[in-house]
């Protein structure tokens, strides 16, 4: 009987030893993922009792506020957007029925005063309610105004915006928009929209083929690795065999004894195929990740929110240098190649910036409820893809795309501009409504190409233009906005 009654014992210490295991991963090891959470509204309950900070432009323009509802102990606090769908990408939303994201899931603590614990005790100790913190962002509203407006224009797509020497973050346009005032009222409308998909951020979470624009990469890598001089010749015939399959340039026109300059200038495909077969899977792959692809951009938005870029097979794995691949069409942005508007604006920024590729950040400066700057943007570098020699030439090649080549529509005015079109086709793409004639249309580039001050991304879905129709125009007018804002 007592060895019964031992055993049972036994059971219920361990049992009990189970549940706080338990108890205490989820409240303590695991408190984040927790909060994280979109379920999880606790979180959000308790903070609809605080005045949840700002979020304002770079020119002070308020993009978020909270204002108060009630009285006494029934007093909170609600999200207002004031720039309505302007900013309704990347700011996101934060409501306790629907959650929050973008860039106010990720600045969370800053905008609640959790970020510092022990401003916290202090202004326990001295009575204060607790209170927010601003934030700051790096966004411009003329050129956020004028990106979405040309998108309007264009049709579904987006621009992004990137200072190339510290990753500021300009502009983050995604068309169709949505606004935030609205999502306690439609929510259900905005997340079941198939078609127009509003509340998919198209410049951090949209996966496009990236066309010619991918061959900046390429020639990149063969610069850089050694394996060709901007010197160096390569007979472009107008039509090359590929596994079976011919690759061809527009019109099959024959480019011999063609270097760098102008095959980019031309956007040579078979000039480009070769390269990438000598370039080979090792190599080509290896500056791909430099660039950032295979991995997700480093900027201030939560992860699930930002898409990698990348090679993917057909279970949506992202393939590496060990798997087989046709690197002819690879090396000028076709195969099962996808990538994000972020991640060809970080492209374009390396090279501008020598080769040296910065974090992108949306935030500038955090300022607490008595005005003083507690946290300040320290730009920081992610990689340095290709050497400041490479990048130097690689922008002579992009100048001449710009001043006689596919993208004369991206020109500027008195301001020398270097970049890249691109024009994938999407024939039965289902979210063009399954046409046979509808491209995804780019522009990547910087200005000015002798002193760098901004590189951007533009790309437009569906569209039976050309990157130089279409995207290059967008370009222009945003980074004439930037610079003339300056």
């Amino acid at each position: 009987m007592n060895r019964q009654i031992v055993k049972l014992f036994g059971l219920v210490v361990v049992l009990f030893a189970v549940l706080i295991g338990f108890t205490s991963y989820w409240s303590v090891f695991d408190a984040h993922a927790l909060k994280e959470k979109t379920a999880n509204r606790r979180p959000l309950l308790e903070q609809q009792q605080i005045r949840r900070g700002r979020i304002l432009a770079a020119d002070g323009t308020v993009l978020a506020r909270s204002v108060p509802k009630g009285h006494g102990a029934g007093l909170r606090y609600v999200r207002r957007y004031p720039e309505g769908s302007l900013y309704g990408h990347p700011i996101g939303y934060s409501f306790v029925q629907y959650g929050d994201s973008e860039f106010e899931q990720f600045h969370n603590d800053e905008l609640v005063g959790n970020d510092s614990e022990f401003s916290s005790i202090l202004d326990e100790l001295r009575g204060r309610k607790q209170e927010g913190n601003d934030v700051v962002t790096n966004l411009d509203t003329v050129a956020q105004s004028t990106a979405l407006a040309d998108l309007e224009q264009a049709g579904h797509g987006a621009v992004v915006a990137i200072e190339p020497k510290n990753g500021r973050v300009r502009v983050l346009a995604s068309n169709p928009p949505y606004d935030p005032n609205r999502v306690p009222y439609e929510f259900s409308k905005l997340s079941t929209n198939e078609v127009e998909r509003p509340l998919f951020d198209r410049a951090t979470q949209g996966q496009y083929p990236p066309g010619s624009t991918f061959k900046v990469v390429t020639a990149a890598a063969g610069l850089d690795s050694g394996a060709i001089t901007p010197q160096t010749t390569i007979d472009a015939p107008g039509t090359l065999e590929v596994e079976g399959t011919p690759l061809q340039n527009d019109f099959n026109q024959d480019f011999p004894a063609a270097t760098l300059d102008t095959a980019l200038t031309n956007s040579v495909n078979t000039w480009f195929g070769q390269l990438g077969q000598q370039l080979g899977n090792d190599t080509l792959f290896e500056y791909m990740e430099r660039f950032g692809f295979n991995s997700r951009p480093a900027i201030d938005l939560p992860a699930d929110q930002v898409s990698k870029s990348g090679v993917f097979n057909e279970s949506e794995e992202l393939l590496s240098a060990a798997d087989p691949v046709d690197l002819a069409r690879l090396a000028i942005g076709q195969e099962r190649l996808v990538v994000t508007p972020l991640q060809m604006a970080e492209v374009a920024a390396a090279v501008a910036n020598g080769g040296r590729l910065m974090k992108p950040q949306i935030w500038s400066r955090v300022v607490d409820p008595d005005g003083r700057v507690t946290k300040r943007l320290d730009p920081a570098e992610y990689s340095q893809p290709i050497s400041a020699q490479t990048a130097a030439e690689l922008t002579t090649a992009m100048e001449g795309v710009v001043n006689e080549g596919t993208g004369t529509n991206a020109a500027i005015s008195g301001v020398p501009v270097a970049g890249k079109t691109g024009t994938a086709e999407t024939p039965g793409n289902e979210a063009c409504g399954g046409g046979e004639n509808e491209n995804q249309a780019w522009f990547i580039g910087f200005a000015p190409a002798d002193e760098p001050k901004i590189a951007i991304a533009a790309t437009v879905e569906c569209t039976e233009q050309f990157g130089n129709d279409v995207a290059a125009p967008i370009f222009a007018d945003v980074a004439e906005t930037i610079l003339n804002g300056e």
